[in-house]
């Protein structure tokens, strides 16, 4: 069951370091995970234009259909926002669509959290998410599928099911994804995560819709070709080439995800997403320029990783710790927002060759703390 306790309005400055959407989606997570409102100014000022757009509305409504909050100022072009959560009752079954090509993995980054903790066992939630599941300027759903939600169940035991129903591209959207997120009833164990290990394999797949096949064999071939420059062994590289039908793609566009299996378990990813105007090359030179980026500085996650994992060594039971590559802004606001809203402690101890450790006293969040 969740506190009773009169939690005073947290308030928050939504122009802090990265200064965007993910201030917002962090804080409204935590906010109606731990029943403690929240007020938000300047609203994604660090963006042209600033405040919320149709993405970030659908997520504040998904989270505040999570916890029956109330709202102020939760709506297209708002730079304010007040969020009072009120009771989580789980199992959901929900259904977030933004009608643009807003990111489904930016309504699941918000939603999660909300969804994770049952005072008893209970179904799991089930998510509809809508929009985009390939779009700019967000993980893609690959990404979210190969490596997010491995590293979850690996090291904290949250173990999501999730379907593409259908792919949405850039800039249309019109994709759809189900998830299933069976809650948990004890604290999330601490992850120390020190030792990358040799890389094993990279996988990956370069796909389209609606385009011709040969784009994608375009993407595959360049990203290869990169990545052999960059000192990868050819029998160490498996990408293939996907087009997808009409029934699994709605409009046309494309995208890769290059992902490097480690002998420790770790999971590096490295992305881009076709563009008007962007040839298949350099997509798919894009992609493995970020993967070999990622892997020279022999951090354990990613830089995509290394900011969505904060929420979760915060509330975890316990000391984690996670080598990681140089600290991004995604990462620094990540952390300000956790510790403002749970108590949790971070240390960062930056080394001059590039990696960070990251290590958290996590508050050890149960649902009837």
């Amino acid at each position: 069951m969740t506190s009773t306790i009169a939690h005073a309005l947290v308030h928050i400055d939504g122009s802090f370091c990265e200064g965007g959407g993910q201030l917002l989606r962090n804080a409204v997570a935590l906010s109606a995970l731990l029943s403690k409102p929240i007020s938000i100014l300047n609203v994604r000022s660090n963006r042209k234009p600033p405040g919320l757009r149709k993405q970030h509305e659908a997520g504040i409504n998904l989270a505040a259909a999570v916890c029956a909050a109330e709202t102020e100022g939760a709506h297209f072009g708002s730079t304010s926002i007040t969020f009072k959560p009120g009771k989580i009752e789980l199992p959901k079954i929900l259904t977030a669509d933004p009608g643009t090509a807003g990111s489904t993995t930016l309504l699941l980054q918000v939603s999660l959290p909300c969804l994770l903790f049952s005072s008893s066992p209970t179904a799991p939630s089930l998510l509809t998410l809508r929009g985009g599941t390939n779009a700019t300027q967000a993980p893609q759903i690959d990404y979210t599928q190969h490596v997010f939600l491995p590293f979850m169940k690996r090291h904290f035991g949250v173990d999501v099911a999730l379907k593409i129903q259908r792919r949405g591209y850039f800039p249309k959207g019109g994709g759809a994804v189900l998830c299933s997120v069976p809650p948990v009833t004890e604290a999330l164990p601490p992850v120390t995560l020190m030792e990358r290990g040799p890389v094993q394999v990279i996988r990956g797949e370069a796909r389209v819709g609606g385009l011709p096949y040969i784009l994608a064999e375009r993407m595959k071939n360049a990203a290869r070709t990169r990545l052999l420059a960059g000192g990868i062994p050819p029998t160490t590289i498996r990408v293939d080439a996907v087009r997808e039908t009409q029934e699994q793609a709605f409009g046309s566009g494309g995208g890769i995800l290059l992902y490097a299996e480690t002998s420790n378990g770790c999971v590096i990813g490295g992305s881009s997403v076709s563009t008007k105007g962007k040839a298949p090359e350099e997509v798919g030179e894009e992609a493995a320029d970020e993967l070999l980026r990622n892997l020279r500085h022999d951090g354990c996650v990613d830089e995509h990783l290394q900011d969505q994992i904060i929420i979760f060594m915060a509330l975890a039971k316990g000391c984690s710790a996670v080598k990681t590559g140089p600290l991004t802004d995604h990462t620094r606001t990540a952390i300000k927002i956790a510790e403002q809203m749970t108590g949790a402690t971070f240390h960062l101890e930056e080394n001059p060759s590039g990696f960070v450790i990251i290590s958290c006293d996590g508050i050890g969040y149960t649902p009837s703390m």
